[in-house]
Parts: structure tokens; C-alpha cells; sequence
């Protein structure tokens, strides 16, 4: 339990469906955030702060030790809040279904101490609980087939194990992952990596990735524009069962 969160609630007399009544949300959303690990999103945070009389701290004190970068926790709260994620890669494979040294294989050629590697792929890691726990959000994963062709710093065995590891995460029954055959001409995702959230109150989310900056949209434009991306993308990709055996092949063919 969220001990502090509830105490809170008690001792300002309120309860979920007050809270969620004078916040103007869904009860079951100020429920969840009753549960482990479950911290509302960030413009919620100081709303019901403010109403408990509490500071944010002192409601959810974990979040002062997040070792995720700060331009990146919004999005991170998203995704616990998500019922589906919908997320196209084009030279990564998904921060949530990437192993422990394929992680620290990416951040090789940044400027980082060891420190701060550590505490970007423990962060990394800990993202991935959502995807096991009770009631996750449906993830839903498209990769172009050059993320599982081309090599990482780290050597072959690496990758033969990150491959290994996404087939076993195909497994799970919160991850349907696709693949874009090399085969397919120049599609859509070519202009780049995006997620898309859906939370429970319906309410869609975008997260778009760039070179120089990660940025959150939820402007409705923006949102349909990604969408109909989205459908342009997934409609190039193979089914499961046949995105699988391309995995599986790629993963012996790393051995």
C-alpha cells in the first residue's frame, strides 16, 4: 500500500470518490494510486497535495529518489497509468523489453559516469514491471527488422540474448510484438520512433523521440496524425506467429 497516500486520505476525512469527485476524474483512478508503486501523473500530483494538505513529498516520498532523468518522468507515470501502450521502433528495441546489457549497450558512447549508467538502467529496468504485474496495459510492439540485424557494442552473444529475451516477452499475454520485414519499401516509420498511451479515462498520449529532444503531445491533431501513422505501419508489419519465427531466426543467427 501507499501508506502515506492513504493515511492522508483519512486524516482529511476524504475518500476515493470525494477525492476523485472534487478533482473532477474517475474514483477508480485515485484508487489505483492506493497501490504500490502507483503515483499519480504529474498534473495531478500538487492537486491533491493541495486538497490533503500535504506536500508531494510527503504523499509519495519514492519519487524524490527517481533515478530516471527528470525530462523523462512525466512520460515514465504515464506509462504506469496506461491500459495500452502502442509503441514503433525503427533502430532500438523498446526500453520496456530490453535486457539489462543491451540497455547499457546503448548509452555506450555517452558522455555518462558509471554511476549514472547505473542509475539509468536500473531506472530502465524498474519501467518494466508494468508489464507483469496485475491488470498491466496491453503493449503492443513494432520493430523495423533492422534492430534485430544489426550488431550493438557488446558482441553477438548480446544480442542472441536480447533477441532471446523479446521472444520470451512475446510470450507474456500483455505483449503482441511485430516486425516490419527489410523486404517492405519505405513506409511511414522511417520519419521515426513514437508511443502512443491510452489511460482509463480514454484519453490518449503521444511520446515522440528526436535527436536532440523527447517531447509528450496530446494535442488532438497531433495525436490523430500518429494514429493514422500508426495504422500506416502496423499494416506493413507481419502477424505475430510469423514476426516470432523472423525472431527466432534472427536470435540463431547471432549465435
Amino acid at each position: 500500500m501507499n501508506h502515506a497516500f492513504v493515511a492522508a486520505l483519512a486524516e482529511a476525512s476524504e475518500t476515493a470518490e470525494s477525492l476523485a469527485c472534487r478533482m473532477g476524474i474517475h474514483p477508480k483512478t485515485v484508487a489505483r494510486w492506493a497501490n504500490p508503486g502507483r503515483v499519480p501523473q504529474t498534473r495531478h500530483r500538487a492537486e491533491v497535495a493541495k486538497i490533503l494538505r500535504k506536500d508531494v513529498v510527503d504523499l509519495w516520498p519514492d519519487i524524490v529518489n527517481r533515478r530516471e532523468p527528470v525530462w523523462f518522468r512525466p512520460w515514465v507515470d504515464i506509462e504506469r497509468e496506461a491500459v495500452a501502450l502502442r509503441a514503433f521502433q525503427l533502430a532500438w528495441v523498446p526500453g520496456l523489453l530490453q535486457t539489462e546489457a543491451y540497455a547499457r549497450a546503448t548509452l555506450a558512447w555517452e558522455a555518462l559516469t558509471a554511476t549514472e549508467v547505473d542509475e539509468l538502467v536500473s531506472a530502465r529496468m524498474d519501467r518494466q514491471a508494468i508489464l507483469s504485474r496485475e491488470r498491466g496495459p496491453l503493449f503492443v510492439a513494432v520493430l523495423d527488422e533492422g534492430i534485430i540485424r544489426r550488431g550493438i557494442a557488446g558482441g553477438r552473444s548480446l544480442m542472441a540474448d536480447q533477441l532471446a529475451h523479446l521472444v520470451t516477452c512475446a510470450d507474456l499475454p500483455s505483449v503482441q510484438l511485430h516486425i516490419v520485414p527489410s523486404e517492405a519499401i519505405a513506409y511511414p516509420g522511417l520519419n521515426g520512433p513514437f508511443t502512443l498511451a491510452e489511460l482509463p479515462d480514454g484519453t490518449r498520449v503521444g511520446h515522440v523521440d528526436s535527436q536532440a529532444q523527447a517531447q509528450i503531445v496530446d494535442q488532438t491533431s497531433e495525436i490523430a496524425t500518429l494514429e493514422r501513422r500508426w495504422e500506416r505501419i502496423r499494416g506493413e508489419a507481419l502477424p505475430r506467429g510469423r514476426s516470432l519465427d523472423l525472431l527466432r531466426e534472427a536470435a540463431a543467427s547471432w549465435t
